[in-house]
Formats: C-alpha cells, sequence, structure tokens
C-alpha cells in the first residue's frame, strides 16, 4: 500500500494496483520521482513492462465479467461510497497533489480534492440515469428497443496538470457505466492516483479499477494491448495523434482530450476592473497550465494600453510564485522539460513584442517561473500559435468584431474561449461563431460536472463531465422481438 504517513524528506516506493490490491512491477527499470519546488528526488517509479499491462487488462477482464452485470443502483452505492471516502481523507490526497505537482497546499483541498469528491457524486447520480429511445413496432408483428451497455474494459491515460482530477474525470463514468478500466497516470504524478485506487478498492470488486505506472512506452503497451475496447487520453496534440493512429490498427474507439489555446476576447465596452480580475485569475492559475487557461488575449484598440498597464499591475500584485512568496498564488510548472518548455517561448519572443511583466525564471532551484505578460504580439507568431502551457498570457491588439473573430479561429486548437462585452447581442453572436467546445461570457475557467468539456479541430474530440461524458462510456444495441 501507499504509505501516506511518510514526510518530506523520506522516499516513496511506487507499485502498481491490480486486481484490488498493491503489486510490484516485473520491470527492470525506474526513474525518479522529483519535487518541483526543490528539485529533490522523493521517490522512485518502475517502468511498467507489457507484462505488467497485460496482468492489468487480464484483471480488468475477468471484473468485467461481473461488474458489467452490478446493478446500477450497486454502482451508484460504490462510487457515493469512494466520493465520501476521498473526502474523509482530503487532506492525505492534498499532500501527495502538493507534492507531486508543487502546487501550493493551503488551497488545494478546496480547489481541486473537493471538486473531485463532487464529479465523483455526479456521475454516481448519473449511474441511474442510462436510457434509450422508447420502444416501438417499426415494422409488423415486431417490437424493436435500444439497449445503452457498458463498452467493455477500457484503457485511461492521465497528465500531470490535474492528477486527481483527471483520473476522476476518467474512472468515474467508465465505472458507472459499468466498464472496468486500466489507468495510467503521467510519469511524474502517480501518488495520488495510487491512493485513489485503494480507497476505491474497499468498495470496488477486484479488477474494475486497476493502476499501472510508467512511462511513454507502458502507455503505448496499453493501446497496442488487444483487451481494451476504448482509449481515452488527456495530453498533448501529439499524444492523442500517436494515440489514435495505434488505435485505428485495432479499430478500438478513441476519447481524446488534448491541447488548447483559448482566446479571451476583451472588448471597448468590456468591465475593465472585473475583466483584468477575472483574466488574470484564469491565466495563471496552476501556473497557466490547463488547456483552458485564459493565456491568449485579444484586447480591442480603445482599451488596449490601459488594460495592459492594468493586467500587469493586477498580476505584479496577485499572482505570485516561489519559494519565498508568502502567499503563493501558483507554484513551479510540473517539471524540468517543462520548464525548458516555457523558456522556449519567451527567450526567442519577436522583435516586436514586448515583456510588460516577468519574463524571467524564480530563483536557481525548483521549476518556477514569474507571472509573464507579452504585448505586440502578432497572429502567425510562434507564441500565438502554440501552447505554451505555463504562466505566460499573449496580447493581440483588434480593432473590429470581424478581425476578433478571425484571429481567435484561427489557431489548430478548438477547446475553450472567452468573451468579455456587456453587448448582449455581441455575445451571443461570438457564442455562435467562436469554433471552441466551450465559451464563458464574461468569465473564464469555471467548470461544473452538469457541463461537457471538450473541443474541435486539433484539442480533439469526445466529451468530459456531464451526460455526454458519462454516454462516452456507453455503446448502442438494437433489439427486435417478433410478437406476431
Amino acid at each position: 500500500m501507499l504509505d501516506t504517513t511518510k514526510t518530506a524528506t523520506e522516499t516513496h516506493e511506487v507499485r502498481n494496483f491490480v486486481g484490488g490490491t498493491s503489486v510490484e512491477s516485473r520491470a527492470d527499470s525506474a526513474f525518479d520521482l522529483v519535487d518541483p519546488t526543490t528539485e529533490r528526488v522523493y521517490g522512485t517509479s518502475p517502468v511498467s513492462t507489457a507484462a505488467d499491462v497485460d496482468a492489468a487488462f487480464t484483471a480488468a477482464s475477468t471484473a468485467f465479467a461481473t461488474w458489467r452485470r452490478a446493478t446500477p443502483g450497486e454502482r451508484q452505492l460504490a462510487l457515493f461510497r469512494i466520493a465520501d471516502a476521498m473526502e474523509q481523507r482530503a487532506e492525505e490526497f492534498a499532500d501527495l497533489e502538493s507534492l507531486d505537482t508543487g502546487k501550493p497546499r493551503a488551497t488545494l483541498v478546496e480547489d481541486e480534492i473537493l471538486l473531485s469528491v463532487d464529479q465523483i457524486r455526479f456521475f454516481a447520480g448519473a449511474a441511474r440515469n442510462l436510457e434509450g429511445r422508447s420502444a416501438g413496432e417499426y415494422m409488423p408483428d415486431h417490437t424493436s428497443f435500444v439497449r445503452r451497455e457498458p463498452i467493455g474494459v477500457v484503457a485511461q491515460v492521465t497528465p500531470w496538470n490535474y492528477p486527481l482530477n483527471m483520473a476522476v474525470w476518467k474512472f468515474a463514468p467508465a465505472l458507472a457505466a459499468g466498464n472496468t478500466t486500466v489507468l495510467k497516470p503521467s510519469d511524474t504524478t502517480p501518488l495520488s492516483t495510487l491512493l485513489l485506487a485503494e480507497v476505491a478498492a474497499e468498495f470496488l470488486p477486484p479488477g474494475v479499477l486497476n493502476v499501472v505506472v510508467g512511462d511513454r512506452t507502458t502507455g503505448a503497451a496499453m493501446i497496442d494491448h488487444p483487451t481494451p475496447q476504448l482509449v481515452s487520453i488527456t495530453g498533448s496534440v501529439r499524444a492523442g495523434t500517436e494515440v489514435a493512429r495505434a488505435a485505428a490498427g485495432d479499430l478500438k474507439r478513441t476519447h481524446l482530450e488534448l491541447g488548447g489555446k483559448a482566446p479571451v476576447i476583451v472588448f471597448d465596452d468590456a468591465d475593465i476592473p472585473s475583466a483584468v480580475a477575472g483574466i488574470v485569475a484564469a491565466g495563471f492559475f496552476n501556473a497557466g497550465q490547463d488547456c483552458t487557461a485564459a493565456t491568449r488575449l485579444l484586447v480591442q484598440d480603445g482599451i488596449h494600453d490601459e488594460f495592459v498597464a492594468a493586467l500587469a499591475e493586477e498580476a505584479r500584485s496577485n499572482a505570485q510564485t516561489g519559494p519565498d512568496a508568502p502567499t503563493p498564488y501558483f507554484g513551479p510548472v510540473n517539471n524540468a522539460n517543462q520548464l525548458t518548455h516555457v523558456r522556449s517561448f519567451v527567450d526567442t519572443l519577436p522583435d516586436h513584442a514586448t515583456i510588460a511583466l516577468g519574463g524571467s525564471r524564480v530563483g536557481d532551484r525548483g521549476y518556477f517561473h514569474e507571472a509573464t505578460i507579452v504585448s505586440g504580439l502578432r497572429q502567425d507568431d510562434r507564441a500565438v500559435q502554440q501552447e505554451i502551457f505555463g504562466p505566460v498570457q499573449t496580447v493581440q491588439r483588434f480593432s473590429t468584431e470581424d478581425e476578433a473573430l478571425r484571429c481567435a479561429n484561427g489557431v489548430e486548437y478548438g477547446l475553450a474561449s472567452s468573451v468579455w462585452t456587456t453587448d448582449h447581442g455581441r455575445a451571443m453572436r461570438f457564442a455562435r461563431d467562436l469554433d471552441f467546445g466551450c465559451v464563458w461570457i464574461n468569465t473564464h475557467i469555471p467548470i461544473v460536472a452538469e457541463m461537457p468539456h471538450g473541443g474541435f479541430k486539433h484539442s480533439g474530440y469526445g466529451k468530459d463531465l456531464s451526460q455526454y461524458g458519462f454516454d462516452d462510456y456507453t455503446r448502442i444495441k438494437h433489439v427486435m422481438s417478433y410478437i406476431g
């Protein structure tokens, strides 16, 4: 079992969780787990092998034979009990999540752990809401009806930006619908997911929820395995493309929640103080490591200079980070490679760009980066077109609605967007015309379990959360009975 009583200086030795118990990997290689705030090694994790993956899918297949026949009420009760147990151990989950990710510990329970608990409870309710279209006689002497069934065993891969929350988005709808799963957390953030598996094991039959740790090769072995009927991943566009390509060889269904480059369109008539506060909060939360983060601003000419100045002042005052910040708003980026990625954007800004705030790494230990605001950017600049996934906001200037819409839609991503205006008609026009899976109006980044999350274009396909996300983990079967 995962020892959640270890102190900050003790080492975690990570194991897989298969068939309802913690098991040693068969791997002969491992990698270090590194605290993003100090760069201290706090654990080791095996690179699980194809044999480990096969054992996990065998356990999931065995469990599916009975779990699929559990009544919706039984599945609901199990999920409610998991949610209650998570809530009771919220502080333990927050400790591990902070260790893995470097996020400020003070707000984790409220911001993420309890949110995850609520989302499990939503899908527990959805378990009893599976329904098909009405039965009827569409041919003489024959009655037809539709069964909505679990898909089977699913493979799921989660990212490092919200390890526990993304694990919940995966496992909860899958189990509520009657599937079983093998889930792989990111290689840098396995601890909270393993604790989740241990907590859930008290209320689930062995093998319903399995966790296999490892790196990219482990994930590839999961996708290549013949057992899963659906592969669900939250990750980069590159990773999603590779998954879709590999899954296509065996005609597996895929569910892809990938990158984002959310436009934040601010018109002259916007409530500037409200917009500034909301956009700073939504841009730098979690160090900007959020596919929906408010990081690509389009500001109308009439307020551009005033808005950029106000934005920089707000971020300077309220978006602090670093080991010496008394009340940091965000922590470090997750790993050394991500810090290098963020720096590659800042270090190669074009001459026409202006750094209005920040622009530097914080200190020389830990992966901290200042809140950074860059103005003067153009539509074809790399910082506008590609996902930075860090605490960097870019600002472009626009004049007309048509120009704003063209620039907003002029990227390969289509996950989320926001419009800031007091003109209701304009807001509704943009809600219609923005090519993104979510449009916020005079707000940015709130997510509720009842509404779908998912994008278009290179941001992937399929929905998380909501009844739509639940339906993605089911299949439809037509049954016709002769009654003549």
